[in-house]
């Protein structure tokens, strides 16, 4: 079985600034598992922590240049590696603020692509079909390139794959209709050129997926006709590479079009029985629909499957567990899971857990010859019929109901059909549901289901991009119990309505508040951190900086008034009430760019940021003094996610901060929260030589029985 989880945006897909239509570059793998590269089609390289989905650097080229091929990580220097302008070579490092502040060399040849894998120096492939290793050619950036292919052969694609310490280039190439794959080997250094052979007719591969198994290279490559091959080659061969050898091929998969004829998509191996394709319709779903699937090739199911919205580019990655796929404006990270491949799995008879919201599970047999298996999917089918004659209503009929019945019924029958309902069906039916509720419920002011909203949301089958109105509506009706439950499980709220429902929350006096019906754990959670002493005040001991005569060292703050001077000795009670605080928790545990939050936030008024900044510094001091620790809760703001907002705060309102008489004392008192953190690690910063000696030191393996060792700190 395979599963696709609810998925997010990581960024934007800008404008398409080249010839071939690619609205991103590359994704490349970054410094770690949790980092990637992404490359965009104009003239700049981010890079960005997917868990966080923020970027941690990005680097762009100037006005005029043009960036050649994805930008790539060297995990053996901790460099970055790119081309522009074909032939310039520039390598930087992740301080650099810039491109032009890291190293750069023109080689004498165009450049194709810099192909790079975990703990192995990276290879650079040239446009004529030559490879060299990056040091060696950047240790002499003129040396003559020779050409491996002919005038006319050009690269469609190509990649590195690493096993058991070796390398091995893999690349096809085109030449009037003619298609051939390229396999280089290193140490020793062989080239051995492979012709496809498949059924006549067929066009140029559209994309290519190359795995390595055991001691043999898996190339899967797809046509247009929906057609996956597979090729199997020997990672070692004791071939010179003379002449063009036949690669024999194997039809594992076979994707239904209907009466479609499709010109682009993108399929990459998952694992050595799952496949992720992009571009190619729902076998189910109606026309001019994309669907990220990904198929069992074992037993030709498909396994998984979720609509994209927007153009598909055929583009398609996969690192730790996630896929990377390009779609309409945007860059979506969809993480996946792969079970064990079984016969019952894959006919939908293996008991499994409920998936996530926004992917759909589905048996769907594309071709079978066995007799027991086609007598099970007959069996299945007519148990299928009977639990629907069973149910109390269909989707079509409950939505008519919906349309005429009264809030008491409509909630009834909702809560009945999601009982009766096989979780497959209900994955679809749940986003049509709200729908219909929330057209009513926009249409006519005294209907409101929010038992019907709450219990299909507990479903989680529905997410913001599957019914964008209900949000909404939870936000101007001010339910915010239903807009809790959602920002706990929408993972793809957009920028906007997290402003707009922050403004809510503001805009509503703590009486009213106190009323609202909110989780009990992120209530108490907030009763206890208003209460809780902060260990420093107990045990008369420092924690992170919060120092009041390092403070008071510096005699030109204030007056000699302890309590202006001494951030300890401020007023931290809760600026505000219990379940307001807690609806703010959820706010900043929200996903959000930068870039796209800012302008919303300024929609803020002043009154409603210095609130909102009072709480943010009250949860600060609460949590440099360890407050939280104390209590157990599932869902807590981070430090880390504090200060995001204070900073986004500050950025989008500094002119108004800095003039309003208001908040003269609320930035004052930042400031000098902040100033205490810089001197703490100024003093950390004092002693970090002499930590690093005692880090390296190495000491005698020979004590014996007793030993004095003399180690001296300069």
């Amino acid at each position: 079985m395979a599963t696709l989880y609810e998925g997010y945006t990581l960024c934007g897909v800008g404008p398409v600034q080249n010839s071939s239509n690619i609205g991103i570059l590359g994704v490349e793998q970054g410094r770690d598992i949790d980092y990637v590269l992404v490359t965009d089609s104009s003239r700049s390289i981010t890079g960005y922590k997917v868990s966080d989905q923020k970027p941690t650097g990005s680097w762009s080229v100037k006005q005029g240049q043009i960036i050649s091929c994805p930008a790539v990580f060297n995990t053996q220097s901790q460099e970055y590696v790119v081309v522009t302008d074909d032939r310039v070579v520039r390598v930087w490092k992740e301080d650099d603020v810039n491109l032009e502040k890291g190293f750069k060399a023109t080689v004498s040849a165009d450049v194709l692509r810099v192909l790079a894998v975990t703990d192995s120096e990276p290879v650079v492939l040239f446009c004529c079909g030559a490879v060299r290793f990056l040091d060696s050619l950047l240790a002499s950036p003129q040396q003559p390139i020779e050409d491996v292919l002919t005038e006319d052969e050009i690269i469609r694609w190509s990649s590195i794959i690493k096993a058991d310490h070796q390398l091995v280039v893999l690349f096809s190439t085109e030449q009037r209709g003619e298609h051939c794959l390229y396999v280089q080997r290193f140490n020793p250094n062989t080239l051995v050129k492979h012709r496809f052979e498949t059924e006549p007719g067929l066009s140029a591969p559209i994309s290519f997926s190359a795995t390595c198994r055991g001691s043999n290279i898996h190339l899967l490559y797809l046509y247009s006709n929906g057609s996956l091959y597979e090729s199997v080659l020997p990672f070692r061969t004791s071939s010179t590479g003379v002449g063009v050898q036949a690669l024999s091929c194997s039809l594992c998969l076979s994707l239904p079009l209907g009466e479609e004829k499709l010109m682009s998509g993108a399929a990459v191996v998952l694992d050595e029985a799952h496949v992720a394709v992009v571009g190619f319709p729902h076998p189910s779903a109606g026309a001019c629909k994309d669907y990220l699937c990904i198929w069992n090739t074992h037993f030709q199911t498909l396994q998984a499957s979720k609509e994209m919205a927007g153009r598909i580019y055929s583009q398609l990655w996969c690192y730790s567990g996630k896929l990377y796929v390009p779609h309409g404006k945007m860059l979506s990270v969809i993480p996946f899971d792969c079970q064990k491949s079984s016969l019952a799995a894959a006919m939908g008879k293996q008991k499994q857990t409920s998936p996530s919201a926004g992917s759909k599970s589905n048996s769907f047999v594309t071709s079978w010859t066995c007799n027991d298996i086609t007598q099970t999917t007959e069996i299945k089918s007519r148990m299928s019929t009977r639990n629907n004659v069973k149910s109390a209503l269909t989707v079509d009929q409950l939505i008519e109901h919906v349309k005429t019945s009264a809030v008491e019924d409509v909630q009834a029958e909702v809560g009945e059909f999601i009982r009766r309902t096989s979780q497959a069906d209900l994955q679809l039916a749940a986003g049509r549901v709200a729908l219909e509720l929330v057209s009513r419920s926009q249409k006519d002011g005294n209907f409101y289901p929010q038992c019907a909203f709450l219990q299909l949301m507990e479903t989680r089958y529905l997410c913001y991009s599957v019914c964008p109105g209900l949000l909404s509506l939870a936000i101007v009706k001010k339910d915010f119990h239903l807009c809790q439950i959602a920002f706990q499980i929408f993972s793809d709220i957009p920028e906007a309505v997290t402003c707009a429902y922050l403004k809510t929350i503001l805009s509503t006096p703590d009486l009213e508040m106190e009323a609202v019906n909110l989780d009990k754990d992120s209530v108490i959670f907030m009763k206890e951190l208003t209460q809780a002493h902060s260990r420093s005040d107990e045990e008369g001991g420092q924690l992170n900086g919060f120092c009041a005569p390092a403070l008071e060292s510096d005699a030109s703050d204030t007056p000699s008034n302890k309590l202006q001077r001494d951030p300890l000795s401020l007023d931290m009670s809760c600026p505000v009430g219990l379940h307001k605080g807690a609806l703010l928790n959820e706010v900043l545990h929200t996903a959000y760019s930068d870039r796209s939050l800012l302008p919303h936030l300024k929609d803020l008024t002043v009154p409603q940021v210095i609130v909102f900044l009072q709480y943010l510094r009250f949860l600060y001091f609460k949590y440099s003094h360890d407050a939280h620790k104390q209590i157990r809760a599932l869902r807590t703001p981070s430090i880390s996610q504090i200060i995001d907002w204070v900073c986004l705060l500050l950025d989008s309102h500094f002119t108004v901060l800095a003039v309003a008489p208001e908040a003269k004392r609320l930035v004052f008192d930042l400031h000098k929260f902040v100033r205490s953190q810089v001197k703490l690690y100024a003093e950390l910063g004092k002693i970090e030589g002499s930590l690093q000696v005692l880090k390296n030191s190495k000491q005698s393996e020979d004590f014996g029985m007793y030993a004095i060792q003399v180690i001296e700190l300069f």
